[in-house]
């Protein structure tokens, strides 16, 4: 027992558990309570692959004041019939993660709001923005506002295809945000949606795969 290290968190428990993101042995405990919390959990740690499999199969609903827009509906079919540009706001946010590697789930759902917010009150007849003051948060709304644009710009081009609405723009924005709050954990450094969507969208181009940060013991 005297031997046995102890954890550097907590300095009470046995350190049991290598963590990559400090490269050393912390107890199991603070791995499960400080994981992506105070924790920077790269994507390809064992713990945390098996805490993200857990948490997918035992989802938890959002309580109703965690709920994005509760007082906004939409068709039932909207998801269905805009199927394609649902899946364009998944892929922006997978390739601009695959260049800012510190984005995390909190940083999507802060762009994401923003837009929304945009685009209300577009809807309102009037054009007000009001960008995340994070960097990070702010490049990936300025990279969403740049798809739903090009998105726009090429239905007007094209009269077979049927134009972008405004009040669709706004509804895929709000279904969007409450999916992904849906399949994240709530932790402030989670990339577990990010990582879903990886999962969910295939993409053209090869995107870059974080580079592991696990060390050997």
């Amino acid at each position: 027992m005297a031997d046995k290290k102890i954890c550097p968190i907590c300095n009470k428990r046995r350190a049991e558990r290598y963590c990559p993101a400090k490269g050393e042995k912390i107890c199991a405990i603070d791995c499960g309570t400080e994981r992506e919390v105070t924790i920077d959990c790269p994507i390809d740690c064992g713990y945390l692959i098996a805490a993200h499999r857990w948490e997918q199969s035992h989802p938890k609903p959002l309580v109703e004041s965690e709920v994005p827009f509760p007082e906004v509906s939409f068709p039932s079919d909207l998801i269905h019939t805009r199927e394609t540009l649902l899946s364009g706001l998944g892929y922006t946010v997978i390739i601009y993660a695959a260049d800012q590697r510190s984005l995390v789930d909190l940083d999507v759902f802060t762009a994401v709001q923003a837009m929304a917010e945009t685009r209300r009150t577009l809807l309102s007849g009037i054009y007000y923005e009001k960008p995340p003051a994070y960097p990070v948060a702010a490049g990936l709304y300025a990279a969403l506002a740049k798809f739903i644009e090009k998105e726009k710009k090429d239905a007007a081009e094209h009269p077979e295809f049927s134009a972008w609405k405004d009040t669709d723009v706004f509804h895929l924005l709000v279904f969007f945000l409450r999916f992904g709050r849906l399949r994240s954990n709530g932790r402030s450094r989670t990339r577990a949606f990010i990582t879903f969507l990886r999962t969910l969208i295939p993409t053209e181009t090869p995107v870059a795969k974080e580079e592991s940060r696990i060390i050997l013991p």
